[in-house]
């Protein structure tokens, strides 16, 4: 009893000191505690108030904001690739570590199959994971007709998630794509585009030449994508994202 009132404290005290520990909040969370503090005093003092504990207090500092925030690469990306794959009407889809919201989505159109390093333990019909690496799929050359792989290839070859290092992480894992594909087969691929560096150990910037290149077997069906400013255009020219700081390349392939 004694330590978990000593692991409940902690935990208390960790989401108090949270909010203190991002200096590009610092001042926010100061004016944030205030209005807290105010309001959890009000509130205690209103008709029909719970008993507020402390090791119930759970300071959300952040959330008051005028419009409601999301990931413009990730909303977009899951967006697109869930239009293109339900007007396919492709019967099952293997999709290869991407956004697991866009895989739940996805069962409700068609059967699919989840590939990554980490399984994804989830009880969904039309859904199996099997474990396996982009470097290595457990398929035969040209036995895929559908498959995804989306904000992916840019971390291989960097042991953020417990895989090898190997500075063409991300080429291997593009002809690793390209030799899954069955002939007349759609891939859907996306990855950050821009000027090309390494931001390491999180992921590399690309080019729209270098994906080009390297999938240089297959065929550019639609580049769309993702801009700096968070702005999704569809059918962009293959040079519209390389000026970008961190944009986001939506490229739609055949064999």
């Amino acid at each position: 009893m004694v330590n978990k009132k000593i692991k409940n404290y902690g935990y208390t005290s960790y989401r108090w000191l949270s909010n203190l520990l991002d200096p590009s909040h610092l001042i926010h969370s100061i004016s944030g505690y205030i209005k807290y503090i105010k309001d959890m005093r009000h509130y205690s003092k209103m008709d029909g108030a719970e008993e507020i504990k402390f090791t119930d207090t759970y300071p959300c500092l952040h959330d008051n904001i005028s419009s409601t925030p999301f990931e413009a690469h990730y909303f977009y990306q899951d967006l697109w690739t869930f239009k293109k794959i339900y007007d396919t009407k492709v019967k099952h889809h293997i999709d290869v570590g991407s956004n697991i919201g866009l895989i739940s989505f996805l069962t409700t159109i068609t059967k699919v199959t989840f590939i990554d390093i980490r399984p994804l333990i989830a009880q969904l019909k039309n859904f199996e994971s099997k474990e396996g690496s982009i470097l290595s799929m457990p398929y035969e050359d040209d036995s895929v007709k559908s498959i995804s792989s989306l904000h992916v290839a840019e971390h291989i070859g960097l042991g953020r998630y417990g895989d090898p290092l190997d500075p063409d992480g991300t080429k291997k894992a593009a002809l690793e794509l390209q030799r899954v594909l069955a002939p007349g087969g759609n891939l859907f691929f996306s990855l950050p585009i821009g000027k090309p560096r390494l931001m390491f150990n999180a992921h590399r910037i690309h080019s729209t030449t270098q994906i080009l290149d390297y999938f240089s077997d297959l065929k550019l069906v639609e580049l769309s994508g993702i801009d700096d400013e968070g702005n999704f255009i569809e059918n962009i020219k293959p040079e519209y994202l390389d000026s970008c700081d961190y944009g986001c390349g939506l490229f739609w392939f055949k064999k």
